[in-house]
């Protein structure tokens, strides 16, 4: 008797991705509704990221860089929008803004210093 029925090498293993924008889109809007900065932020970062993950493991996009630069420039556009057409809104604007700035700065940071795996196999 099998102890894992139904289960083989040849099914691929399921994708962590959807978890993370579960959960980052919640904390995000969380954040820009009630004004809280670190977690506006911080979940956009995880949104996104995720997003981007995503993108690239489905393979809709060669370099994980890209897709996170055009991420970064919806959400400066967004934030752009948030925080100079509407005086309630500048500090979420901001705080879309810096994720858009810190998100095309792990972009960079990821395509210069960490090697793909797949070509030191």
């Amino acid at each position: 008797m099998d102890e894992a029925p139904g289960l083989s090498d040849q099914y691929r293993t399921a994708s962590p991705w959807p978890v993370f924008v579960a959960l980052g889109i919640p904390i995000s809007e969380l954040g820009l509704l009630f004004d809280l900065f670190p977690l506006a932020v911080g979940g956009l970062l995880l949104f996104t990221g995720s997003v981007a993950g995503m993108l690239r493991e489905s393979g809709y996009v060669k370099s994980t860089m890209w897709s996170l630069a055009v991420l970064a420039g919806i959400l400066f556009v967004f934030g752009g929008v948030l925080a100079f057409t509407d005086v309630n809104l500048v500090t979420r604007g901001y705080a879309v803004i810096v994720a858009g700035v810190l998100l095309l700065v792990g972009g960079v940071v990821f395509e210069l210093f960490v090697r793909d795996q797949r070509q030191a196999i």
